[in-house]
């Protein structure tokens, strides 16, 4: 949807016809301040140097011109060096048209000596005009107005911000016309009592709609598997076969599928939050608390994207010019509530909260225990972050950066690019958990069910859970539970495949996704329960996490370090926990 720093956080590659497109973060300038920034100006400089490369395609955001400009002339310094074409694409051009505003394309390729194209990524007006050009090839004739370009600014950095200037006057919209509604919508939104209540206000209702929006696909999906279950176990009669399609597979895979329409809804709020340009106000408003913790206003995005996946959230504090306040969020991201934990989070809320009390008589229990599980996650992560900005860990030598942050036009979110993202969160989710999922289901299955006629507790798998079984007989859980987590390592959804798996050996047969019946009638106290979920919370069980953060911060010990302090203040927590309630 745009090109500028912290959208894009990652080289990332696709194809069209015979070319490869290689997308780069954004920046605003040749000289960087941000280690995204750093990656897009160096990898920019080495690709356009190669012989492979064709053309140079710089994006402009068409309703902040002159900004734009000042990186879209020095690309193009850096083009005209290794003798390669550039063409600019200028974005957001149904905001101009929203604004009454033309730009003359034609007078403004002249002036820049390079074709330039509009378009809107988000309607896909102009998309296909722009691939036509692209395809016959009509970049090539930028080539020929490099001498006359390079005249006109010269190639200092003064001359550059002279020239885009210039072009701005020109050609851009004035800035009154943009901001008079913007800014009379911030008035209220980053008012420091009313935007501090409308953003609590927006991260509640978050919350509870991913718990209740969500709870009637939850039980359609849950419904279909059962059916499905029941059709395909009835053709199979009784056996290995049977028990393996039953325990191992619905039982375990299928115990996770019906958490998929969370993940979706979730990605649908942050989506409508990222596109109508709140986003960016909330990182705002965040930044004068999350000062007081060590972090930056910067650190809020890459926190709220880690609840969809700390993967990509750690990979996006790179956004953050401080190193040390850059360190610091990425060791506290995984605190975040992602959405691996979803499936144990719904789980244990249902198998341990009641379904028709509600606060106040307005709010479901279930969903403002959902809400606290969250806000628990994010306290922590500050008060984390707070003792890190205070040792001696973190210290670097630095000079602080003032904090800026662009903030983006008030607009409504394009619902199919929207639906696009939803639909493909859920297939992703599905695609990446479903194959580890599956392993472990059919592992503990395998475990569980030899040495033949020998019951659960007798097994490969009950000899194993005895032995771990005193390190969490504390918490008051058994082997079973013992067992999942131990498996949950590879991912925390793993936790109720694992599970799902294990009750299914015990003949849960008409039970397949609804393993919270089966949690209550094993007759768990509630602080079990709730010591187990501030487990889930706390402890950094996802391997990919792990490794994500070795290869940020480049240090073994930092990475596996941390999973092990997780992981014992995790235990503590639930063990105090399951004490007190």
């Amino acid at each position: 949807m745009a090109n500028y720093p912290g959208v894009t956080v990652e080289i990332k590659t696709g194809t069209m016809a015979q070319f490869e497109i290689v997308d780069f973060p954004g920046t605003y300038s040749i000289n960087s301040l941000s280690k995204d920034e750093h990656v897009a100006v160096e990898q920019l400089t080495q690709r356009v140097k190669q012989a492979d490369t064709d053309v140079v395609v710089c994006v402009l955001d068409a309703t902040r011109l002159e900004r734009s400009l000042v990186f879209a002339l020095q690309a193009q310094q850096l083009a005209n060096q290794s003798n390669k074409p550039i063409i600019f694409v200028l974005n957001f051009i149904d905001e101009l048209k929203r604004f009454g505003h033309e730009i003359d394309l034609n007078a403004l390729a002249d002036d820049l000596g390079a074709p330039v194209y509009a378009l809107s990524a988000r309607s896909l007006d102009g998309i296909s005009e722009f691939k036509e050009a692209l395809l016959s090839e009509d970049y090539k004739r930028s080539c020929a107005f490099k001498s006359v370009t390079t005249a006109k600014y010269g190639n200092d950095t003064k001359g550059v911000v002279a020239f885009s200037r210039y072009l701005a006057k020109k050609y851009a919209i004035k800035k009154d016309v943009v901001l008079r509604n913007q800014n009379r919508v911030d008035s209220f939104l980053l008012n420091s009592l009313f935007g501090s209540v409308a953003f609590l206000t927006i991260m509640f209702l978050l919350f509870q709609s991913i718990f209740t929006w969500a709870s009637p696909l939850m039980d359609s999906v849950e419904e279909g598997i059962g059916v499905l279950a029941q059709f395909v176990t009835g053709l199979t009669g009784n056996g290995i076969v049977s028990d393996f399609l039953n325990d191992a597979i619905f039982g375990g895979v299928g115990s996770f599928l019906v958490f998929v329409p969370q993940i979706m809804v979730l990605t649908f709020i942050i989506g409508i939050l990222e596109d109508s340009g709140y986003l960016a106000r909330a990182a705002l408003i965040c930044h004068k608390p999350l000062s007081f913790f060590g972090l930056s206003g910067r650190s809020f995005i890459p926190y709220l994207s880690g609840h969809a996946c700390a993967i990509p959230a750690i990979m996006a504090a790179r956004t953050i010019e401080s190193p040390r306040k850059r360190l610091i969020t990425m060791m506290t991201i995984p605190l975040m509530s992602c959405s691996a934990r979803l499936p144990v989070y719904a789980l244990l809320i249902a198998a341990f909260i009641p379904s028709d009390r509600y606060l106040l008589g307005v709010f479901n229990l279930q969903g403002v225990t959902f809400f606290g599980l969250y806000m628990f996650g994010i306290v922590t992560a500050l008060i984390v972050s707070a003792l890190l900005s205070r040792s001696k860990l973190t210290e670097q030598e630095q000079t602080e950066m003032p904090f800026i942050l662009e903030l983006p036009s008030y607009r409504l979110p394009h619902w199919k690019p929207l639906a696009h993202r939803v639909i493909n969160s859920g297939v992703q989710f599905i695609r990446r958990a479903a194959p580890v999922i599956f392993m472990v289901a059919v592992v503990i299955w395998t475990l569980g069910y030899f040495p033949l006629n020998s019951d659960l507790q007798s097994s490969w798998l009950g000899t194993i859970g005895h032995f771990i079984e005193p390190l969490f007989s504390p918490l008051g859980l058994d082997w079973r539970y013992g067992v999942a987590i131990l498996m949950s390592f590879l991912a925390r959804e793993v936790f109720v495949g694992a599970l799902g798996t294990l009750y299914g050996m015990e003949g849960a047969d008409e039970n397949i996704a609804g393993l919270a019946q089966n949690i209550m009638n094993d007759g768990l106290p509630l602080g079990t329960g709730i010591g187990l979920l501030i487990f889930y919370v706390v402890a950094l069980q996802c391997v990919a996490t792990v490794a994500t953060l070795k290869g940020e911060t480049g240090s073994n010990r930092l990475s596996w370090g941390l999973y092990v302090f997780y992981g014992v203040l995790a235990y503590v927590l639930a063990y105090f926990a399951t004490v007190i309630i």
